[in-house]
């Protein structure tokens, strides 16, 4: 989906916008009562641009994605620096994960000396049971979706508090509400907690995660709600 601006009118009318916003809304299946907030962050991460009362143009980053410029390494680069923010903002490394051809596959992230990333100590693809990450994509699969991918990657005690247990697994993806982040607490990596949040678009299954030592676990509730909050921008990203 893209901007196109009429060809005597530079500037677009809050109403234009809006129309934007609401096809955004319909295809993502956000709340329409979401669309004031979504105007606001689509001026703040640059999508737009307001030149006056009610009007608005279209801002350097959508002149980015649909210019003649690769279009696939101008969304990278926008997704990094989204990233970036994000993880100075909840001060934890932050990463893009995507369910793809049966795997699960980090596909973005970014970490600094203060917030290093998790170590894959396991292969994230042979440890969804146990992850965050991997538990939000699986929680976003039906129930075959979920038995083919163990099927294919066996359930393994990680640690002292990972869930081995197939039954016990699915009924507590099943009873995770879809608002609320998913938790590692120490289940992949001993030291380390995680959450992730879906940021699932169209029949696309992802989700936005962090990942911190276990010595900030107080902060973790925090930083999950904010991780939560700032996922938007991420899955405006995503669908444009």
């Amino acid at each position: 989906m893209a901007l196109k601006p009429e060809p005597t009118a530079p500037f677009h009318s809050v109403q234009y916008a809006l129309r934007v916003l609401e096809t955004i809304a319909r295809e993502t299946g956000l709340p329409a009562a979401h669309l004031a907030p979504m105007l606001l962050m689509l001026r703040r991460e640059g999508y737009v641009l307001q030149v006056s009362d009610g009007a608005y143009a279209i801002g350097d980053s959508l002149v980015l994605l649909g210019s003649g410029i690769d279009r696939q390494q101008a969304l990278t680069d926008k997704l990094q620096e989204t990233l970036d923010r994000l993880r100075d903002s909840v001060g934890a490394a932050v990463y893009i994960s995507r369910y793809v051809d049966g795997e699960v596959r980090i596909t973005q992230f970014a970490d600094s000396p203060r917030t290093p990333k998790v170590h894959e100590w396991v292969d994230f693809r042979s440890a969804a049971h146990a992850s965050a990450v991997g538990k939000c994509l699986l929680t976003q699969l039906d129930l075959n979706g979920r038995r083919d991918h163990l099927s294919r990657h066996k359930i393994a005690r990680l640690t002292s508090k990972t869930i081995v247990n197939e039954r016990i697994l699915f009924s507590k993806l099943d009873a995770q509400p879809a608002t609320v982040p998913m938790l590692d607490l120490q289940e992949y990596a001993v030291g380390t907690v995680c959450a992730a949040v879906p940021i699932t678009a169209g029949a696309s299954v992802g989700c936005l995660a962090l990942s911190m030592p276990v010595e900030h676990a107080h902060r973790l509730r925090a930083a999950a709600d904010t991780l939560n909050r700032k996922a938007a921008p991420l899955l405006l990203s995503l669908t444009l």
